[in-house]
């Protein structure tokens, strides 16, 4: 990379974790400002910039000034800019911060058509939801450190097949249970509030287990739940903490570690997850 500098700018493209767009020019101006920055042609810069606006829907809104854009409507254009060059491989530096759902999951099928058509991503995020829909390989990273890293399937599987989830009745009653509850689990349980959680090999059996224990030391509990181990249950297994998402609005968002995924070589990286 040092040696060949300008070889690997030809071969890269880069969308920051904000969105690097003018709001005094209209989105076609805005990608054909930087097809030229690339050292393309002003014919082939405005061929890619309404082949862009009409593949990131946004076709109609080409000829506004980005001042009227939503921030959903920004963070597509900005992508949208970072592919002006087809680069073979793009960066994405928590490209949905701040967005509400909806636009969320169109910049997901967006970066999934990407990767279909063959464009490597190295994403990172601190939604651990994301990097299990998009992500192909995951790195977590706890406090700048590498604490794990597979594919989805993997870093569940090594935690367990089920994840039973037990509500106390009282959250007094949280330190009894645990005690109760550690046996049934090779993982230590997991507690938040009234609410512990434990990884099993077997979901069905391990849940009725634990409801007999309890109820034989009559502690009382308001819910139970099986479910299939997340991403979060990894992360919080591996680290003893969620990851942490700061406050955030859909303009503007503090800077922060997340998770990190690529595309072709997907990684996930969580704040303290990063």
């Amino acid at each position: 990379m040092v040696k060949e500098a300008d070889t690997v700018r030809r071969v890269i493209g880069l969308a920051g974790q904000y969105a690097a767009v003018d709001e005094n020019l209209t989105g076609r101006e805005n990608i054909h400002m930087v097809g030229r920055l690339s050292h393309l042609s002003r014919k082939v810069s405005a061929r890619r910039a309404d082949e862009l606006l009409e593949d990131f829907g946004l076709a109609g809104a080409g000829d506004r000034v980005l001042k009227t854009y939503s921030g959903g409507m920004r963070r597509r254009l900005d992508l949208a800019a970072a592919l002006v060059a087809n680069p073979p491989v793009l960066f994405l530096d928590e490209p949905t911060t701040g967005l509400d759902p909806q636009s969320r999951q169109a910049l997901w099928v967006a970066i999934e058509d990407l990767v279909r058509e063959g464009t490597t991503v190295l994403l990172t995020t601190q939604y651990l939801e994301e990097a299990d829909r998009l992500a192909r390989d995951i790195v977590v990273i706890d406090h700048g450190r590498v604490i794990a890293e597979g594919t989805p399937a993997q870093l569940k599987a090594d935690l367990g097949t089920s994840v039973v989830s037990v509500t106390l009745g009282d959250r007094s009653a949280v330190a009894e249970a645990v005690e109760l509850l550690t046996p049934f689990s090779e993982k230590p349980p997991l507690v938040e509030d009234s609410v512990i959680e434990l990884t099993v090999t077997d979901g069905p059996k391990a849940g009725a287990e634990v409801l007999r224990a309890l109820d034989g030391a009559q502690v009382a509990i308001a819910g139970l739940a099986l479910r299939e181990p997340s991403l979060d249950d990894v992360f919080l297994s591996l680290t003893g903490h969620k990851t942490t998402i700061d406050d955030e609005t859909e303009e503007s968002a503090k800077p922060k570690r997340g998770l990190g995924r690529s595309r072709k070589s997907d990684v996930a990286d969580g704040k303290d997850a990063a």
